[in-house]
């Protein structure tokens, strides 16, 4: 009974993901507030960078980038996981 409490439980976690053109850095990315002024300099241009933090209202988001070939950062994906009590 347990058990089949915590799966139930665990599959009411709503996940919302975003990618393509128009993605906009939220408080927390990278690229917030422009690019960061260290440069990956080893990392092969289209190699992927990952990063994840916690977001103003407590849901934990991962996002994706992109070296470009000048070294900045593209935003190309987003997951924000959402706990369906404060949905």
């Amino acid at each position: 009974m347990i058990s089949g409490l915590a799966l139930m439980i665990t599959g009411c976690t709503a996940v919302s993901w975003n990618d393509g053109p128009g993605l906009e850095p939220i408080p927390g990315s990278i690229t917030y507030g422009g690019q960061p002024r260290s440069r990956l300099t080893k990392a092969p241009i289209g190699s992927s960078v990952s990063h994840q933090f916690t977001n103003e209202y407590g849901q934990r988001v991962e996002e994706r980038y992109v070296i470009q070939p000048d070294r900045s950062l593209k935003l190309v994906w987003r997951r924000i996981y959402r706990d369906w009590l404060y949905d």
